[in-house]
């Protein structure tokens, strides 16, 4: 029986994660769960799977929890000290790390530091502070096992060979919904439009950096941190069907791939129950169904943000955090429908102009770059607001 904590329980990888629990109750047992804001739904996961620990950030809403859980056995905490409490809980083997965006960066290291495995669904963890992470894992012995699709197939690949035999990653993207689009009518693309992903169910931010290839962007940086690969080394292809979730290249020319069904609850389970593979938990691949595989470059002039992660890295040190908060903020406001889509590459590229990159050697140095290009970026947007008036 594995003991399991989840960061982000009520979202798109926290509910499937439930859901393989749920399927395999005999293997995983939940101790830990943690929320932002959907009190209602953390309720129902509460007395469904009875954890030890539970989180929700607002002290208020907590409270109210406390009050509708006096009946279970569960101590609820608030803010980020409680992501912590459910983070690094003596019970648990592993925390599934699903928190969107930068606020998973403190409650997974507080887990890494506890000595907890991770399953790690959130990319900007290691997009902020990829570097020091890794090397708290390693002195910790903590093992990091990816959740994202593309990352826990190339992990699955590279049994395949040793390390140095390694030439190249390629990661694949479906390339959103706008894939087809010509240059000039992404400008008037809507929220609802870009929320359509063709092949993926996901949470909204995630679908919004899909539609502007920053997902894909965000995953590079992670692979090079997970996987210890320099930036030229990992190429991106467009792949509409996903189901090639990616790629290993070796130095023999050999090329070996990953296929599947699109279903986040195969990588979740592998990550779960690693090394072992789980019966029955996506659907079955029916490659005469599917019919044909299609790859191609992905257009960087038309999706520059996929490029912007590219510079983030080359910069280095505070970069690709400035980048990773940026990007928060202007899809935050694209999904307020304040700015419009090929704005939100705007507000990165003008954020990233107007930092200069500082070392990151501690996750605080992670946190001042991500508040400092939150703050540029909410001056940039207030400026883009002002001349479309």
């Amino acid at each position: 029986m594995k003991n399991l904590t989840i960061l982000g329980s009520t979202g798109s990888i926290g509910q499937s994660t439930l859901a393989v629990v749920e399927r395999f109750p005999d293997r995983f047992r939940v101790v830990g769960l943690a929320a932002g804001r959907n009190s209602e739904l953390l309720e129902k996961q509460i007395r469904q799977f009875r954890p030890t620990v539970a989180a929700l950030l607002g002290e208020k809403a907590a409270e109210d929890l406390r009050k509708t859980c006096r009946d279970i056995p569960v101590r609820i905490f608030s803010g980020v000290e409680g992501m912590i409490e459910v983070a690094a809980v003596a019970e648990a083997d592993m925390t599934v790390s699903a928190v969107v965006g930068t606020a998973g960066l403190v409650p997974t290291m507080a887990a890494i530091q506890a000595g907890k495995d991770i399953a790690l669904a959130n990319k900007e963890v290691l997009v902020a502070a990829g570097e020091i992470v890794m090397d708290e894992c390693r002195a910790r012995g903590v093992k990091v096992f990816p959740v994202d699709s593309e990352h826990s197939a190339i992990f699955q690949c590279l049994h395949a060979g040793s390390d140095n035999e390694v030439r190249r990653l390629f990661l694949t993207a479906s390339g959103g919904p706008f894939r087809a689009y010509a240059k000039k009518d992404l400008e008037t693309v809507t929220t609802a439009q870009a929320l359509k992903h063709p092949n993926w169910s996901m949470g909204k931010k995630i679908t919004i950096d899909s539609a502007t290839l920053m997902n894909k962007g965000l995953e590079v940086i992670e692979a090079r941190w997970l996987f210890g690969i320099p930036p030229e080394r990992i190429s991106v292809l467009v792949h509409s069907q996903s189901i090639v979730h990616s790629m290993v290249e070796y130095n023999d020319g050999a090329v070996i791939a990953q296929l599947g069904a699109p279903d986040m609850k195969g990588p979740i389970a592998y990550a779960l129950a690693y090394p072992e593979r789980l019966d029955g938990v996506s659907p079955t691949l029916d490659l005469a169904t599917v019919g044909s595989l299609t790859f191609e470059e992905p257009d960087r002039e038309r999706f520059p943000c996929l490029a912007y992660s590219y510079d983030a890295l080359r910069a280095g040190g505070s970069m690709p955090a400035v980048l990773s908060a940026a990007n928060e903020v202007a899809v935050k406001y694209f999904l307020q429908e304040k700015i419009g889509f090929t704005d939100i590459a705007r507000v990165i590229r003008s954020t990233m102009d107007a930092h200069t990159p500082s070392p990151v050697k501690t996750v605080e140095d992670a946190l001042k770059a991500d508040l400092w290009a939150r703050r540029e970026a909410e001056g940039i947007i207030a400026g883009l607001q002002v001349a479309g008036k």
